[in-house]
């Protein structure tokens, strides 16, 4: 038990020390910030979770077994939501920082343990980091789909460029105003690694343009 907690307190300090590097990417003209962690956790179980007993206990989770088999539970600080399943998996997401999902775990658990159901031994495990960002420079979507390999660009239906970055392994889409949302990855040094090429990437093939007039689309709003 006291060599898991010892691995779950490296995980964290290694999380904040890739948080702090943030600030060298800013000085070194990299611009990105995480917007949703989503995190996958399984516990140890002796039977299944009677989500009803947890639904009486707690006014403020939502379980609705005819639409959905989960119930949906809120933690304001840090601020996340999560699915919990019968079967002892659940799903985080809405976290800001990987580190944070250690503590909402134990705050669920808590949680559960209060309507005296017993769970132990969380494993927890990043599935995907979105992050969002600005290339400081409008694109030429319709080179880039003919320069990047791996480039799809559809403007009738959607008015990005979509690019699967084969190495590191994420998907990013691009707008023409140098905005970006990079997905895929699991570990936030991925996301500079890949933002960092992106930005490389953009200027060498030459579909960097100072100036494409007044484009449609001008920002990315996430809810």
């Amino acid at each position: 038990m006291a060599k898991k907690e010892e691995k779950v307190k490296e995980k964290v300090e290694e999380e904040k020390n890739v948080d702090e590097a943030s600030e060298a990417d800013k000085k070194a003209g990299l611009d990105y910030k995480i917007e949703n962690v989503v995190a996958t956790v399984v516990v140890e179980i002796t039977e299944k979770i009677d989500l009803n007993i947890i639904a009486r206990k707690h006014a403020d989770v939502e379980y609705n077994p005819e639409r959905f088999p989960g119930l949906v539970m809120r933690i304001l600080k840090p601020k996340a939501t999560i699915l919990i399943f019968s079967t002892g998996k659940m799903v985080v997401t809405g976290l800001r920082k990987a580190n944070e999902a250690g503590q909402v775990v134990e705050k669920v658990l808590k949680n559960i343990r209060k309507a005296g159901i017993k769970v132990s031994n969380p494993e927890i495990t990043i599935q995907n980091i979105v992050a969002s960002g600005d290339l400081h420079t409008n694109i030429d979507l319709n080179m880039a789909a003919i320069v990047m390999e791996y480039a799809m660009y559809e403007p009738e239906v959607f008015p990005g460029l979509i690019y699967r970055m084969q190495e590191p392994k994420t998907v990013f889409l691009i707008f023409s105003t140098g905005r970006i949302v990079c997905t895929g990855a699991k570990k936030k040094e991925i996301v500079r690694e890949a933002v960092r090429k992106l930005n490389k990437e953009v200027r060498k093939l030459g579909v960097a343009k100072k100036d494409l007039g007044n484009p449609d689309y001008q920002d990315i709003t996430f809810v």
